[in-house]
């Protein structure tokens, strides 16, 4: 039986309107790769409370405010997850790796050339989208 995890993850953005991207870390599962924040949500937990409780134990951070942009299901060989992306409207503290994770600040259009799992893809391509200049 395939094993279904939730999780939770939220694009962070700074004044200069890059978003934050972490590295999974060595001993992880697809350690070396890039995602955005978050993680597992606990048994009775909100995406709301996750989030919060995972951008604090991660990077030291207190979201403020955000907002749900989609949720997704990705298959792996060994589990199915269901994400739900959030982007960060407002957040206090500096950014730093708790869990020993690389962390890079990056313009939205410089996320096509970083190794970025798969399941954040379409989170990469709402992010890439939103940020797009309006032609006229």
């Amino acid at each position: 039986m395939v094993q279904h995890i939730e999780v939770v993850a939220a694009a962070l953005v700074n004044e200069h309107g890059e978003v934050l991207l972490a590295q999974r870390p060595v001993g992880k599962v697809l350690a070396g790769r890039w995602e955005f924040p978050g993680g597992k949500m606990l048994a009775g937990e909100s995406q709301t409370q996750a989030l919060q409780r995972e951008l604090a134990e991660e990077l030291g951070v207190t979201l403020l405010a955000h907002h749900h942009v989609l949720s997704t299901t990705h298959a792996y060989p060994d589990r199915q997850v269901t994400l739900h992306f959030h982007l960060a409207d407002a957040f206090a503290g500096d950014a730093v790796g708790l869990d020993r994770q690389a962390l890079r600040w990056l313009a939205v259009d410089a996320l096509a050339n970083f190794d970025i799992l798969e399941a954040d893809q379409l989170f990469v391509e709402a992010l890439q989208t939103a940020h797009r200049p309006a032609t006229s």
